[in-house]
């Protein structure tokens, strides 16, 4: 598949970070926020990254995981202060280490998702669960990203479709347990206009499969031949019974 040639991440964050601000931002962070509230608190786990690219939008405050970290692209002021800052499509991070890794519109605006996606895979425990947010074009927002023909975010993104998300995730050995879109509503900021479509939302939250503009996947991954490794301190010691040693018998001895 070839992709949409994406701009440079310090020209790419301040326009995403302003967009954010915008009401109808502000909308599609709280949607976002409300799905990973209903799937982060029954993933557990040591550690936790979010790979993103404003610092703002925090996704696991649900979490019960105890060390949360971030990561993004590029110093911004008032990170906190467990941030890393690397490239999406290298993460710093062993292999098999993380229990739960967020994607918050990392393949987006990628300029090779695969990699970015194989590099999430790649650092999770077997067992472990990733959880990808995505804008999708199965919506009225990806037809309307289509008509404007814009390189500056939120329009101009890859806009990988659930399909093709799926079969990438199948190939890294990676199980989808649920998927789920949300605002069904037309990306307009006024209103006004949007109360008076409102017909088009409701049409849209009836339609069978994902069809809301904001598309969030949950995959576990399914390691053949491999069992999560518990922490040393966590092992259960087996008591060493002590077994008796043959004694020295006649037989066989040559007189």
């Amino acid at each position: 598949m070839k992709f949409n040639e994406q701009l440079p991440v310090e020209q790419l964050i301040p326009p995403l970070c302003q967009w954010f601000d915008t009401p109808l931002g502000q909308e599609v962070v709280q949607a976002e926020q409300a799905l990973a509230e209903s799937v982060l608190p029954t993933l557990f786990g040591y550690h936790l990254l979010q790979v993103g690219l404003d610092h703002r939008q925090v996704l696991f405050d649900a979490s019960p995981v105890s060390r949360k970290v971030m990561l993004m692209p590029q110093m911004q002021l008032g990170a906190q202060p467990l941030t890393i800052i690397a490239d999406h499509d290298e993460l710093p991070v062993c292999s098999n280490e993380l229990d739960v890794v967020i994607l918050h519109h990392a393949l987006d605006y990628a300029a090779n998702p695969h990699q970015v996606l194989r590099e999430a895979a790649r650092v999770l425990r077997p067992g472990g669960f990733m959880l990808s947010f995505s804008f999708n074009p199965a919506s009225y927002w990806g037809l309307w990203s289509r008509l404007k023909r814009r390189n500056l975010p939120p329009w101009g993104g890859h806009l990988i479709s659930h399909g093709r998300l799926h079969d990438w995730l199948s190939l890294l050995e990676m199980t989808e347990v649920r998927a789920q879109t949300a605002c069904h509503h037309l990306p307009l900021e006024n209103r006004l206009w949007r109360c008076r479509l409102s017909l088009f939302e409701r049409l849209s939250r009836r339609v069978p499969g994902c069809s809301g503009a904001v598309l969030m996947v949950l995959a576990r991954k399914d390691v053949a031949g491999m069992t999560p490794i518990r922490p040393g301190w966590k092992r259960r010691r087996l008591l060493s019974l002590p077994v008796a040693e043959p004694k020295p018998t006649a037989r066989g001895k040559s007189f």
